[in-house]
């Protein structure tokens, strides 16, 4: 089973970029779809994005799409998320996951605040 860590999360004025990572231990991370998913204040589990195990094929939610870019280093076990032109509407915690295990994501999530 993969252990997951997230961080590179903070506070970001609108417009702004920020990098989130995901570190993996165990066994298995290459070989999974690897999700971002992200829970606003106050509200239940969003999905952001997905990655197949190759890097190659990508989904976005239409809300973030054509501003988050997911991507991976399976050779140091590691998922991204670069997020530009961040929104308010952006602010959540973020959690990495398994794509077969979206709904229960298993790290901390790191939070991401935006505002001016």
């Amino acid at each position: 089973q993969v252990q997951l860590v997230e961080s590179g999360g903070g506070l970001v004025q609108p417009g702004g970029s920020l990098r989130l990572s995901c570190a993996a231990s165990g066994s298995g991370f290459s070989s999974y779809y690897m999700s971002w998913v992200r829970r606003a204040p106050g509200k239940g589990l969003e999905w952001v994005s997905t990655l197949n195990p190759a890097g190659s094929i990508t989904t976005y939610a239409d809300s973030v799409k054509g501003r988050f870019t997911i991507s991976r280093d399976n050779a140091k076990n590691t998922l991204f998320l670069q997020m530009n032109s961040l929104k308010p509407e952006d602010t959540a915690r973020y959690y990495c996951a398994p794509a077969h295990s979206v709904n229960a994501p298993p790290g901390q999530g790191t939070q991401v605040t935006v505002s001016s």
